[in-house]
């Protein structure tokens, strides 16, 4: 049985640990909670994106789930260096261990999203108007009245 040319088990190595190296750079980095919003790792999904404490769970659920994605990636990528596949079980050994570390991938997103929509939104605070108003839309002057009531119990003037 010949054996897959190291022209071709080389580049199909290599693009699966450079899966293995994004993956577990994910997921160790979300473990550890040093993946940020304005980055471009983690789970990036609007209920993750929602606020910083929505995006640290969604990225903390995912993270052992893309680790494990990497240790399959890297073990395969290893596989096809080490045995003497021959070219077509070179291929699919390739292809199954590319769909399974997406495949997983894809599964720690969804874990993530489902663990972010548990958190709840923290509320909008109004924005402050020049005019001392909180911004309410209380209208007719009803903050003004709080503060100015407010003012003037606290000065004995």
């Amino acid at each position: 049985m010949p054996t897959a040319s190291l022209a071709l088990t080389l580049p199909l190595a290599a693009v699966l640990l450079v899966v293995a190296g994004l993956a577990g750079s994910m997921g160790l980095r979300a473990r550890s909670g040093s993946l940020t919003r304005d980055g471009r790792m983690g789970v990036r999904t609007p209920a993750s994106l929602a606020s910083d404490e929505s995006f640290g769970v969604a990225n903390r659920i995912a993270a052992p789930v893309a680790l494990g994605a990497a240790v399959i990636a890297a073990v395969l990528a290893v596989l096809l260096l080490v045995l003497p596949l021959s070219a077509a079980a070179a291929l699919i050994c390739f292809v199954v261990g590319l769909a399974a570390a997406f495949a997983l991938l894809v599964t720690a997103g969804v874990l993530g999203d489902r663990a972010a929509r548990h958190v709840p939104i923290p509320a909008r605070q109004p924005a402050a108007s020049g005019a001392g108003c909180g911004g309410c839309g209380c209208g007719g002057g009803g903050c003004s009245k709080l503060t100015r009531n407010s003012s003037t119990a606290a000065d004995p003037a």
